[in-house]
């Protein structure tokens, strides 16, 4: 399964920064099928450069933030600026009259007093507009970190040399203004801190009273924002998606046997040699081979635990690799490229108030529809679980009609060997199995796909076995 405990995402995901999470998932649930090619490339170029990927890793890993980029570009797109930017004009007029009235003071040629006074009417000023810088204060906390953390990952990505397309089309766009975006986003990091001096009470109180620093940051602060609010959130969606490009990166420098996928566009969907499910145990795994074409729908029958449900979800995740742009497991693979659909490990709800009968209906439901559109891999394993056995043979058989009718291509997994009488119906519908067989009071399995229909079913077997009956 691609995402929990023990999945493929738990498993390939390398990334450092929450959006780059985020990212990795929206590859995997994207089910793009274009630029396969370029992806490919893109993986293989960064699957060779360790020391970029490992750098930048660390880089990320050295600061915790507190906020999503999310958040940061929802508030920077909504933000309405408060204060006037003449503000920053007074500020300079009053920091200058400042150090001349200091310069005065120090040479004897004016009262201490007079610079006093002068010193709370800059408190005063700055008073004035307390409230408001408080506010923005109180917003930057919360994304200062993130821009320390950005800025040097922009300067990563800034600084390589890449050659594939989809690499070098994501580094213009960092590269877009008149300045680099990593020194613009090292500019606002630096207005920040800048700003987060004003819990130093002594810099905060000569500063504020001699040169109205509090005045000058947040109007800073806003000056920044209006200049770049409308490029900040790409900048944030290129070093996600390179936080999430390495985690592939690195999937494909530790597999090195994984093969990429060939594209084409002939007949066949899928023709591979020797695939296998990338999570299992190389020692233990048996690989098969697996060749179907537009349009074919095979019925796949087989006793408990022959591996029926496992190689779907193969088929599956090879699949969501192959539209990925990564290599998957197997010694060859041509693959036409194509979006995937599932009926798999259909739940309940309580909370819902939903059966399982009809949270599989809903699935299934939104299959047809969604195939009248747009052609799709179909995957289903066991459907119509949740009714009676007369009714999932009549139900099952229909619905797999249907799917034939629409010129689909798929696979179900079933126990019911009644469905498989629809080969004799469809030239295009075809029967294949997983056996088990009994042997010295023991069940053995081969785990292979073979031609044909199953005839050695192990229910009653495995009950007996384990003293249940």
């Amino acid at each position: 399964d691609l995402f929990g405990i023990g999945s493929f995402f738990q498993y390939i995901n390398r990334t450092v920064t929450n959006d780059g999470k985020k990212m990795l998932a929206n590859i995997f649930t994207e089910n793009k099928t274009d630029q396969i090619l370029e992806k490919q490339e893109a993986v293989k170029e960064l699957s060779e450069k360790v020391k970029f990927r490992q750098h930048f890793s660390a880089l990320a890993s050295l600061v915790t933030t507190k906020n999503t980029s999310g958040f940061i570009i929802n508030w920077i797109h909504n933000y309405t600026a408060v204060l006037s930017k003449k503000l920053a004009v007074l500020q300079n007029l009053f920091s200058i009259i400042s150090l001349l009235l200091i310069g005065l003071v120090s040479f004897g040629e004016l009262s201490f007093s007079i610079l006093l006074l002068w010193f709370f009417i800059g408190l005063a000023i700055t008073g004035r507009f307390l409230k408001k810088t408080n506010n923005l204060y109180s917003e930057t906390d919360k994304v200062r970190e993130t821009f320390k953390q950005y800025h040097v990952l922009l300067n990563e990505i800034e600084k390589e040399e890449f050659s594939s397309k989809i690499l070098k089309d994501k580094q213009r766009i960092i590269n877009s203004e008149n300045k680099k975006a990593s020194a613009i986003f090292k500019e606002f990091s630096k207005i920040l801190d800048a700003f987060d001096q004003r819990n130093n009470v002594v810099i905060a109180v000569l500063g504020n009273g001699l040169f109205l620093t509090e005045v000058r940051n947040a109007v800073n602060v806003e000056s920044w924002i209006s200049k770049y609010n409308h490029t900040v959130e790409k900048w944030f969606s290129v070093v996600a998606f390179f936080d999430a490009q390495n985690s592939l990166a690195n999937f494909k420098f530790n597999h090195i046997n994984f093969v990429f996928p060939e594209i084409t566009s002939e007949k066949e969907i899928i023709n591979a040699t020797n695939l296998g499910h990338p999570l299992l145990d190389v020692t233990k795994r048996i690989d098969n081979n697996f060749n179907i074409n537009k349009e074919q729908f095979f019925i796949v029958t087989g006793a408990n635990m022959a591996g029926k449900s496992t190689f779907l979800r193969t088929i599956s995740l090879s699949i969501v690799m192959a539209n990925c742009g990564l290599p998957v497991c197997a010694e060859s693979f041509k693959y036409a490229p194509i979006k995937l659909i599932t009926s798999m490990r259909t739940t309940d709800s309580l909370t819902e108030d939903e059966s399982y009968f009809y949270s599989e209906l809903k699935r299934l439901k939104f299959i047809v529809d969604e195939i009248k559109e747009e052609k799709y891999f179909i995957i289903l394993d066991e459907i119509l679980k949740g009714t009676n056995s007369k009714d999932k043979a009549i139900g099952s058989k229909k619905f797999v009609e249907k799917l034939t009718k629409s010129k689909s291509t798929g696979i179900i997994a079933t126990h019911d060997v009644s469905l498989c009488e629809l080969e004799n119906e469809f030239p295009d519908i075809k029967n294949y199995y997983f056996d088990a067989e009994i042997n010295n009071n023991e069940l053995h399995f081969d785990y292979t796909l073979k031609n044909g229909i199953c005839k050695n079913m192990n229910a009653s077997f495995l009950l007996k076995k384990m003293e249940i009956v």
